[in-house]
């Protein structure tokens, strides 16, 4: 049944809403300190919380902040490790999983904070945000729940375990708790559904607070119990006498986990009476909502948590990169192979300043202009870090009064964009730029070819190289009837076409741009024309949009540029990684001519490798004449992407290239070290050769037999000819 959503009802939704606000917001505290105990509990390792700002969306800012508080609370531990050589016995997933589910929740207590805020919301608004609440409140009590069983398995004292079985918190009740808020959302019976969520809440913050009582049992219990007993003290004629206890050796705890353990172990000191089920009911009701004594306890550990000391655990700015000695190895030989290329075609290497006076960079590149970094400069010139490479490069030939140049450039770049799987603040480009006068289309021919051979190069896998002119979509607007004034920033749109559909792009141009839906449509027609270079060049020559282009004299002059270069391409046999493709625009506002993207074809999603073109423009911007230039620029970090994954799917195997070995599986799979010599997994053991193998890391079975070119040499024989070397 329906709920009134009237004034008072909906002040009463609000107020309930509140408290649940505030409530999850608490327990988001306490499960990271519950967690932070059952990892040291279990001897976990950290390397599941070695999270850093990926900048590609792979990691939630929320898993992050969670992680980072485990490791501030764990700080200082000697029961964890920072790799991967945990406790083998230990439920991996049961700790990997905790930056995520709690994460998760963090932002789910967010998300139902930020509605609360506005008043206005409707119960439906609410009911979404409460309800995606349900869900995570459920995650994280699953989650809890694997700690405690694990917890209870590893704890030496006894009786605890039945005390937690008389409890009966369990899956099936969070699912049945889920299950009720569901059917009251939809029956749209929101106060219900707010009041099953807090049920679940209720649940899970008990499951919680078992995860920190057991932690808590597995690293004191037993001595603080001991303690409790030992410490009764008998009056005998006035004169007291405790019983000595043996002085055990302390483990070293967290700074935080050890501050939350005393505050625990003061409680159990404070208890009336040693039973231990008195002694675990006292330290739930410490931990539990209704407890006075809770407030302190939240407070001492966001204390832990927001302090300056201990929270000091280093981190690279967003959008920015560490690079470790295994893809600093790929970078160099991924630069030494695009030097190559570059020198080849004999380009001059180029140096410029990392920033430049803001004049020089500004209006150069449309819409992403409000992109550039601009620095706060004590000398009295406002300045900006480089954009690209191209525009230093042509203030570079204005400057100097240069009328030819080939040049290459491989430095880095800044961009204030917002970070996201493949896109970075701080990245390097490659560029390939020729300045001057030449033949038609020769140079960009040239840079075309240059773009191919650098992929090729670089064995990325399958690639392609779309291809536009800006003249002939130019006149696609203009025939179209875009306005002039509109080109560049209607160019902009048609750019996401690789991101987004034509539809939400149309959208966009005609709500926010001011476009009819008429003149949106035609210009679909058009954006949607792409295939082969010169097949399709032909079809639009003959076509009926080829009669409308070859009325229009810019765009005449751009296909016929165009069919320049394909037949060049086509000579040069690079032409099959090309695409005449009529939406690529590139929205920087210099290109005046050809336009080309490279796109990655492969399983990474990294979006465009490479882009360029032509920039007749650009360089007598500066005030001096007119140098025409065209150029590329490779999308590295994009490549390197690449590159990474293909090196992580591969086994390397030069640690062993002295050795003339190799290995098989049943099915003659070699994994490769030398391919006339191969061990075979059959069912013959050989401990001596595990061990050798277990030395230098290669986990593979344990039972081999050894085959030699020609014939099969006796296990034992093998093993004595090593034992001989």
């Amino acid at each position: 049944m329906g709920v009134n959503q009237g004034g008072s009802a909906m002040s009463s939704l609000l107020e309930t809403c509140k408290l649940l606000d505030q409530t999850s917001s608490a327990l988001c505290t306490i499960a990271v300190a519950a967690a932070a105990l059952s990892c040291e509990a279990a001897r976990a390792n950290l390397s599941a919380f070695d999270l850093t700002d990926s900048v590609d969306g792979s990691v939630a800012k929320d898993d992050i902040v969670v992680a980072s508080d485990i490791k501030v609370l764990l700080n200082g531990s000697k029961l964890v490790v920072s790799s991967n050589k945990g406790d083998d016995k230990v439920d991996v997933n049961s700790f990997s999983k905790i930056p995520l589910v709690n994460g998760n929740l963090r932002e789910a207590v967010k998300s139902l904070h930020s509605v609360i805020r506005v008043v206005a919301n409707s119960g439906e608004k609410f009911g979404g945000k409460v309800l995606h609440l349900g869900f995570e409140l459920r995650n994280l009590g699953e989650c809890s729940l694997e700690r405690v069983r694990l917890n209870l398995g590893s704890v030496r004292v006894e009786g605890i375990k039945g005390i937690f079985e008389n409890d009966c918190l369990n899956e099936e009740s969070l699912r049945n708790g889920i299950q009720l808020a569901v059917e009251a959302g939809l029956e749209k019976d929101y106060v219900r559904l707010v009041k099953e969520v807090d049920l679940v809440l209720g649940i899970v913050w008990k499951i919680v607070a078992w995860e920190a009582v057991t932690a808590f049992f597995v690293l004191e219990g037993v001595e603080i119990l001991n303690k409790k007993s030992v410490e009764k003290v008998e009056v005998d004629g006035g004169n007291v006498k405790a019983e000595k206890k043996k002085k055990k050796k302390k483990v070293l705890l967290g700074k935080g986990t050890s501050v939350i353990v005393e505050m625990i172990k003061d409680r159990v000191m404070m208890s009336k009476g040693d039973e231990l089920e008195k002694v675990v009911k006292e330290l739930l009701f410490f931990l539990d909502l209704k407890s006075p004594e809770l407030d302190g306890l939240l407070g001492k550990v966001k204390e832990i948590l927001e302090s300056n000391e201990s929270r000091r655990i280093p981190k690279t700015p967003k959008g920015t990169r560490d690079f470790a000695k295994e893809q600093m190895a790929i970078r160099k030989k991924a630069f030494s192979i695009i030097t190559k290329v570059f020198e080849r075609h004999c380009a001059t290497a180029l140096d410029t300043p990392a920033f430049e006076l803001k004049e020089t960079l500004t209006g150069k590149y449309g819409e992403d202009s409000k992109l550039i970094y601009d620095l706060a400069d004590q000398g009295g010139e406002l300045c900006s870090l480089r954009y690209d490479l191209t525009v230093p490069f042509s203030r570079y030939v204005a400057m100097n009064g240069l009328t030819s140049f080939k040049r290459y450039h491989i430095d880095k770049v800044w961009r204030r964009d917002n970070p996201s799987k493949g896109r970075y603040r701080e990245f390097y480009q490659c560029d390939f730029d020729i300045a001057g006068q030449y033949e038609k289309m020769g140079p960009d021919f040239e840079v075309v070819r240059i773009l191919s051979e650098v992929l090729d190069a670089l064995n990325i896998g399958d690639y392609e190289i779309k291809l536009n002119h800006r003249k002939l979509l130019d006149g696609v607007l203009e025939i179209c009837g875009v306005p002039p004034a509109k080109f560049r920033t209607i160019c902009s749109s048609i750019d996401k076409l690789d991101k987004l559909s034509f539809e939400q792009v149309k959208k966009e141009m005609v709500e926010e741009k001011g476009l009819s839906v008429e003149t949106a449509d035609k210009i679909g027609t058009f954006v949607k024309i792409r295939g082969p270079p010169l097949e399709l060049l032909s079809k639009i020559m003959g076509g009926s949009e080829g009669s409308e282009l070859l009325k229009h004299n810019a765009s005449k002059d751009a296909l016929g540029d165009l069919s320049v270069l394909f037949e060049a391409l086509a000579k040069s046999r690079c032409i099959d990684k090309v695409v005449f493709d009529l939406s690529l625009a590139r929205g920087l506002d210099y290109y005046t001519g050809v336009i080309f993207e490279a796109a990655f074809k492969g399983g990474v999603q990294v979006g465009s490798i490479g882009a360029g073109g032509r920039y007749d423009n650009l360089i007598g911007n500066f005030g001096t004449k007119q140098v025409p230039a065209v150029g590329m620029s490779l999308g590295i970090e994009r490549v390197l992407t690449i590159m990474e994954e293909k090196a992580q799917n591969q086994v390397t195997w030069d640690l062993f290239s002295t050795w003339p070995l190799g290995f098989s599986d049943n099915s003659g799979f070699h994994l490769g070290l030398s391919s006339s010599y191969c061990l075979s997994l059959f069912a013959i053991s050989c401990p001596f050769l595990n061990f050798l193998l277990d030395e230098f890391l290669i986990l593979i079975p344990y039972k081999f037999i050894v085959w030699w070119p020609q014939f099969v040499i006796p296990l034992e024989l093998f093993v004595m000819l090593l034992k001989a070397e």
